[in-house]
This record gives C-alpha cells, structure tokens and sequence, in this order.
C-alpha cells in the first residue's frame, strides 16, 4: 500500500512538472505570439496553402495545440476557434473545435482534480464555494449555465469542476452541449476574419443575452416544474383522505 502511494506521489510530481514546464517554455519563448489575432491575420493566406496541400495532418496538429492549450488554461483558445472557422469553414472548422475545446477543457478538469487541488482551492476559493453550491443543487444543468453564462472564464470553470464529484464523462458531454453555440458564434466569425479588429467585437450584447436566456431555462424549468410537484401533492394527500 505504501509503495502504491508513493509511486501515485511521484506520477503526480512527474506530470505536474511537465506542465510546469510547458508553462515556462510557453512564457520564455514568447509562444503567445503565434496565438495572437495579428499574427493569425498575417499569415491566414500561408495556413490556407498549407491547409489546401495537407489536410488531414493540418486538422491534427490544430486539434493537438488547441487540446494543449486548452488543457494547460494558457491564452488563445478564441484566437484558435477563429483560425479554425478561417481554416476549415464553418461546419467542420464546428466540429473540429467543438472536439478538441472539450477534450481540452476535460484534461484541465482532470489536471485539477488529480493534480491541483490544493492550489484551485486556494486560488479560486470564494468562486468555487458559489459553484460547489449551484453543483449541489442543480448538477449537471448547473454546468451547462455557467458554459453559456459569461459568469466565470471557461479556464475556473475547467479548473473548479475538478474539485467537484461530477463525472468526467457528464463533463465532458456537458461542456460539448454548453460550449457549442459560442463555438458556432467564434467559427462563422472566424470565416470574416479580415474584417476582425478585436475579439470583444465578436460577442454583441444581444448574442450574450440570447446565451444566459438558453443556459438559465434548463434550471428555471426543473425549478418550476418541482413547485408544481410541490403544489400536486397535498390536493392529491387530500383526494387520498377523503370518504369513497
């Protein structure tokens, strides 16, 4: 027993000090650049050729750095969900990305909960207390709200549901229903990115009004539909009472 304890505690220090890693080289040598809006714009004609000569290799190594960046909560998954709609067009540049943010953002969860969970607690503790308490309550619709809620930043949320008990496997498909109509809103603006300036411009306020109406009617229904529950049961305690 002891042995298998201290061989998870090295696993764990191996694996937290490869993503240490990949943090650092990603801070030291500038990576953040090539995730920027101004350097997909500049090159977006030298990815389409590259795209156009090697397709299947270009959807993999886009899904492989979006996944990592996702995974390790670094900087530029929008600017990537754009390049994907400029790359790939708008259904499969949909499927694409709505693939690899999902695995991406289940690796981080998976990162927080076996890895990091002292240091998301501590990090993040007032923000995680208002989320443990909505997962108590409202479980997995709860989630879906906060993916099209602009509440939190997705990263907390892929962090902060690693420190709850939800199944990595309702996360996961969860965070695909959820993510999706941003993703389909990033894509199609990424088929017009000439004419992007910045990313703020891309969600209007009607757009993020329309997400917090879809992501809070799964709760307003269950809530109303336990009041009518609530409501039914003493008429029909009554009807139970009363003289045949």
């Amino acid at each position: 027993m002891a042995e298998k304890k201290s061989r998870n505690i090295i696993q764990k220090i191996g694996i937290g000090c490869i993503i240490i890693l990949g943090i650092i080289a990603f801070r030291y040598f500038d990576l953040g650049q090539y995730l920027s809006l101004d350097y997909l714009k500049a090159s977006q004609a030298k990815f389409q050729a590259l795209y156009l000569e090697h397709r299947v290799l270009v959807i993999a190594a886009y899904m492989g750095i979006y996944v990592v960046v996702t995974a390790l909560s670094l900087p530029g998954a929008a600017v990537m969900t754009l390049a994907g709609g400029a790359l790939f067009g708008f259904i499969l540049g949909t499927v694409v990305v709505s693939f690899a943010s999902t695995i991406g953002a289940t690796l981080a969860c998976v990162v927080s909960r076996f890895l990091l969970r002292d240091w998301v607690q501590n990090k993040f503790a007032k923000r995680l207390e208002k989320i443990n308490q909505g997962i108590e309550k409202e479980g997995a619709f709860y989630l879906f709200s906060l993916r099209l809620v602009p509440v939190f930043p997705f990263f907390v949320i892929n962090l902060a549901m690693g420190l709850t008990g939800m199944r990595l496997f309702t996360f996961f498909w969860v965070s695909q229903v959820g993510m999706l109509p941003g993703t389909m809103v990033y894509v199609n603006a990424g088929k017009e990115l000439a004419q992007i300036d910045s990313l703020s411009g891309i969600m209007s306020p009607g757009v993020l009004i329309s997400f917090a109406i879809l992501g809070l009617f799964p709760i307003t229904a269950k809530k109303l539909l336990a009041f009518y529950k609530r409501k039914l049961k003493p008429v029909s305690a009554q009807n139970d009472i009363e003289p045949s």
